[in-house]
């Protein structure tokens, strides 16, 4: 029997981390020995408190039932706790929270969640594949913000065609950046919230990396923004900061008419994130200065070791203290792609190419820094042998 994909299904193109995951396969399945710098899953166990917490939730017969898909409301509790102490602003924790299975849900089912065929939606590139993926499975149109090297991989808001900001819905942004490593200032918060009220749009900002940072400033929230709650919703990720990306838990946060849409589809299409799960996710916002601050002492490290073989072997990259991820210049005479492939055939080490975020990450590519810092000497000392 043979049953047609649907239309929006054939359209997709094949998910790039499955991609790696797939050429990495084969080559172990030959014997040989790769070392992957490509996809951005932390390597460090998840802090013992929160594992203990989860073991102590899993007992508990009162989680084995459905949850709620609006949260816990100790769980939306913690969230505005920890958005008032990380970040200084109010949450109502009734109305301006909701649990996501992870970042990535969320993304995707905003555009379900706003987003008719037919619909703009502004999303920047390069960027994480699934703003564009989650609008193409709405019917949505993407137009493209372009975030360039020459703005510090700022969005430039003056440049975006002002026939389309008028039939644009929803504006997907996300600082501290992936690829890019790259962080704004509160003031381009400011411009964005001003921007998005100006034209009727959502902003959505994806926030998964504001606490993998190096040194004493902090990277801000969008909602630090004047006027942010009136025009958007913040989605903050448990994943990198806790070490916890196969536990799907994040939440969404802010705009009260936006997260009780989102809520509305969801009670529809999930039943809720696993009680237990939330709890240990209580225990991780209760301790994010201790949790967080350990992982940063590694990443920190790490980034030093990468940074120090590209300036050895005369590779640019951007200058950042943010992010699990450093974004460096292919070598001339490279494309994105070409030096992917030099670096899995010559070395057997993967990197991602630029380009598969998006056309204006051509001629760059991203090194993860969630391996073991053996392996990514390693790695990095391979890297080098190919020049």
């Amino acid at each position: 029997m043979k049953i047609e994909e649907s239309k929006r299904l054939k359209k997709l193109p094949r998910y790039l981390f499955a991609e790696i995951a797939k050429i990495i396969k084969e080559k172990r399945d030959q014997g040989i020995d790769v070392i992957s710098l490509g996809i951005g899953d932390p390597d460090i166990p998840t802090p013992k408190g929160i594992i203990d917490e989860i073991q102590k939730e899993v007992e508990n017969p009162v989680n084995h039932q459905y949850p709620s898909s609006y949260g816990m409301s100790s769980f939306n509790e913690a969230v505005a706790d920890f958005y008032m102490n990380r970040f200084n602003v109010k949450i109502d924790p009734a109305n301006e929270v909701i649990p996501l299975f992870g970042a990535k849900e969320g993304i995707a089912n905003i555009a379900y969640t706003y987003v008719d065929p037919g619909d703009y939606v502004l999303v920047p590139d390069p960027s994480y594949p699934v703003y564009s993926i989650g609008t193409m499975f709405a019917g949505g149109q993407i137009h493209i913000m372009p975030m360039e090297e020459k703005n510090n991989y700022i969005i430039d808001l003056d440049n975006i065609d002002k026939d389309i900001a008028a039939k644009t819905k929803l504006m997907h942004v996300n600082y501290p950046n992936n690829p890019t490593s790259a962080i704004c200032s509160i003031d381009f918060y400011e411009r964005l919230a001003e921007f998005a009220l100006k034209n009727n749009i959502i902003v959505c900002h994806d926030n998964a990396y504001s606490d993998t940072y190096f040194g004493d400033n902090s990277p801000a929230s969008f909602l630090n923004a004047g006027g942010s709650k009136e025009v958007g919703i913040e989605i903050y990720s448990l994943s990198k900061t806790f070490n916890m990306t196969g536990w799907r838990i994040g939440c969404a946060v802010g705009n009260r008419e936006v997260i009780g849409s989102l809520g509305k589809y969801k009670s529809n299409v999930d039943s809720g994130v696993f009680n237990a799960i939330q709890y240990a996710a209580i225990k991780a916002f209760k301790n994010y200065k201790e949790y967080s601050g350990e992982n940063n002492k590694i990443y920190k490290k790490r980034r030093e070791m990468v940074t120090g073989i590209l300036d050895n072997i005369g590779i640019d990259y951007h200058k950042s203290n943010a992010t699990i991820y450093v974004w460096a210049k292919v070598p001339e005479g490279h494309t994105s792609k070409s030096f992917a492939k030099l670096v899995l055939d010559e070395a057997n080490v993967v990197v991602t190419p630029g380009s598969s975020y998006g056309k204006f990450g051509e001629g760059y590519f991203r090194v993860s820094l969630t391996i073991s810092d053996d392996r990514l000497k390693e790695a990095l000392d391979r890297i080098a042998g190919t020049f």
